[in-house]
């Protein structure tokens, strides 16, 4: 691994005007730091990237870097782009755990945030570092969000999650598991308590339904739950997997890995929307993939589709008079997720969109004074960096607001 990391960082052609940095939702600084790396920085080149993206260490292994800032790299143009990911990993990986977060002296003020996801995670540490007092609330027992509960072991160790709860409690964050705010706490006693700002990043729970018969059937599951604890669901050996997202790539991979002889995906288009790399991943694990289907219902035996039809220009005309019925044991749903509501039913004044949505600005302001909200409650299902990127703008609003508040 190492040697193949020093061949990779000595392949980069340090451009005065880097594309891979550009292709980056956060920007991440990539020129600058294989350059500390290559003249034996480590620990400068560690910082650089922590400090740029505290979750630099898990984006480095789920990002989508083919279409960021591998994809941009113009060594890709005309042959294999510098492989970024690896660099940052190693990087990232070896530094964390000596890493000393230098914050400023306590300022008095109290800060809570309501959720242990990308956006909470990332919030907390900006915040912590200039003084504030941050006590995150989740109502899972565990940190990390759809880091922990929605993205498989194989793609993301959870030990790495366990690293930075030690690290989060290092900087003096406090953490209240299982402990729901909407539920037996509400925003309002927050306020009540002393908290000067209030930070949402409760992310996308809720999944979507097809609206068909056949969802409440006992063969018929929810990506969202199936991924939170796959040694729940008893699936038997054949799968059918409607949809054709990240979800449900993670979905197929992981089922064949517990133990299922037959996935299969299903989809409307001609393509799908995941990572391509996590696709052929897939389709080397042994899941198959079946285009231009649209789902009906759902029966005790499996699915039932039309096909998607299409004229001889490509665009589409309608769907099959006939139907089909592929026998399946089981059949999960992975068309994504929407966020949950108690939030918003217990809290005077703040406000969300007809689709569930948090309604707030680009600072993360809502509708209700002294609250903030970033991430997927804000703009659907996003990636972990795009999570990253927003709420680093919205800590320095709070800080901002904060300030104000003197």
């Amino acid at each position: 691994m190492s040697s193949h990391v020093l061949e990779e960082a000595i392949r980069c052609l340090n451009c005065k005007k880097p594309l891979c940095q550009q292709g980056c939702p956060v920007h991440t600084p990539v020129p600058k730091m294989i350059e500390a790396f290559r003249q034996n920085r480590l620990n400068q080149a560690g910082e650089m990237l922590f400090q740029n993206n505290p979750l630099s260490l898990v984006c480095s292994l789920v990002c989508n870097h083919e279409r960021q800032c591998e994809g941009h790299c113009i060594l890709g143009r005309k042959g294999s782009p510098v492989h970024v990911s690896s660099i940052e990993n190693y990087i990232s990986d070896s530094y964390f755990d000596k890493m000393k977060i230098e914050c400023a002296p306590p300022n008095g003020k109290r800060v809570a945030v309501i959720g242990a996801g990308p956006a909470g995670i990332t919030i907390s540490f900006v915040l912590a570092k200039m003084g504030y007092s941050i006590t995150i609330f989740d109502s899972r027992d565990k940190i990390g969000g759809v880091l922990q509960y929605g993205i498989p072991e194989f793609r993301l160790p959870k030990t790495i999650l366990e690293r930075y709860r030690s690290k989060l409690l290092e900087v003096g964050v406090k953490i209240r598991p299982n402990a729901t705010i909407g539920g037996a706490l509400e925003i309002e006693e927050l306020f009540r308590d002393g908290y000067q700002s209030i930070f949402v990043g409760t992310g996308v729970w809720r999944p979507k339904k097809l609206g068909i018969h056949g969802e409440t059937l006992g063969n018929v599951h929810f990506a969202i739950d199936y991924l939170s604890n796959p040694d729940a669901f008893s699936l038997g050996s054949t799968v059918a997997v409607i949809g054709m997202g990240n979800s449900a790539i993670d979905v197929a991979r992981t089922a064949l890995r517990k133990g299922v002889q037959n996935v299969t995906l299903y989809g409307r288009s001609d393509h799908t929307a995941a990572n391509e790399k996590e696709c052929a991943y897939a389709k080397l694990d042994g899941a198959e993939f079946e285009y231009h289907r649209q789902i009906q219902e759902i029966t005790e035996e499996g699915p039932v589709f039309n096909k998607v039809l299409y004229d001889e220009e490509g665009n589409f005309s309608g769907y099959s008079d006939e139907t089909e019925l592929i026998k399946a044991d089981s059949v999960i749903i992975a068309i994504s997720q929407g966020p949950k509501n108690k939030l918003v039913t217990t809290t005077e004044g703040l406000h969300a969109a007809k689709n569930g949505l948090l309604i707030a600005d680009e600072e993360g302001t809502t509708t209700r004074s002294g609250v903030f909200a970033a991430g997927d409650v804000v703009h659907g299902a996003k990636t972990v960096v795009e999570a990253v990127d927003n709420a680093k703008k919205v800590a320095e609003a709070m800080d901002r607001y904060m300030n104000g508040l003197e």
